[in-house]
């Protein structure tokens, strides 16, 4: 990622007004409805994910309320649009990958810690409690349920969407490309893993897949600090899939 432009730092600080904004009456009594980020990652869970069947996508909250399906980058814009109605600023979080399968979710900090609302196709790649010390002890939960056959988290970064504005990030009713350049271009702080463990994970990984045909999740550390998973996961225990889903 270069390094060399400037961005103004993140701002953690509550909201003294949200943005008013023009939501539909359907969008409103979402939102009025989904006042924590726990209660926006159960909406996230039982949307369909966004396999993009038709062609790649990036919509807005209002396209994902639209079309009631979602990959990780739009839950993680849906999620910044709905709870910054409800005073948290819209940042989020790029976990940068050697595959170039990144993963993009939308991070807040409370008293206890910062934490994390996303939607992917890996079940150890969907939110965490708001349990961690930094963001980057946040971005370090991610390293297991990351490592694949080709898969292993080199960065992160953390922007705040506003730097965006006046851009329609929220409500275009079309994609919203911008947001992905933005991620593309922004600063990213290096996360260095130990080689040895790595390798381990992976043939560990592998092992599971040759022995079973799909993914694991249980033997995944931590999984105390995760928020609840989709039901499909919870119910068999595995996933399906391999990819972290769209990114930028």
């Amino acid at each position: 990622m270069p390094t060399s432009r400037r961005f103004p730092l993140p701002s953690t600080d509550p909201l003294t007004a949200a943005p008013r904004l023009p939501f539909t009456a359907r969008e409103r009594r979402l939102i009025a409805r989904l006042r924590t980020p726990l209660a926006v990652q159960r909406w996230l869970n039982d949307l369909p994910y966004n396999d993009e069947a038709g062609g790649e996508t990036l919509r807005s909250f209002r396209g994902v309320v639209r079309t009631g399906a979602v990959h990780c980058l739009e839950a993680a814009l849906s999620a910044a649009t709905i709870l910054e109605q409800h005073g948290c600023a819209p940042l989020v979080m790029s976990l940068e990958s050697i595959d170039l399968l990144d993963h993009v979710i939308f991070v807040y900090r409370t008293p206890t810690g910062w934490g994390s609302v996303a939607r992917s196709r890996d079940p150890g790649l969907h939110g965490r409690k708001p349990l961690f010390a930094t963001p980057r002890a946040l971005a370090l939960s991610y390293v297991e349920g990351y490592v694949d056959d080709t898969g292993r988290i080199k960065g992160y970064g953390v922007a705040d969407l506003r730097v965006l504005d006046p851009y329609d990030w929220r409500l275009s009713d079309r994609n919203v490309w911008k947001v992905e350049r933005l991620l593309i271009d922004w600063p990213h702080r290096s996360i260095r893993s130990s080689d040895v463990r790595i390798d381990r994970l992976r043939r560990r990984y592998r092992a599971f897949r040759e022995a079973h045909g799909v993914k694991p999740w249980r033997y995944y550390q931590g999984r105390d600090r995760w928020t609840p998973l989709p039901r499909k996961y919870r119910e068999d225990g595995v996933s399906r899939g391999r990819s972290r889903g769209s990114a930028s």
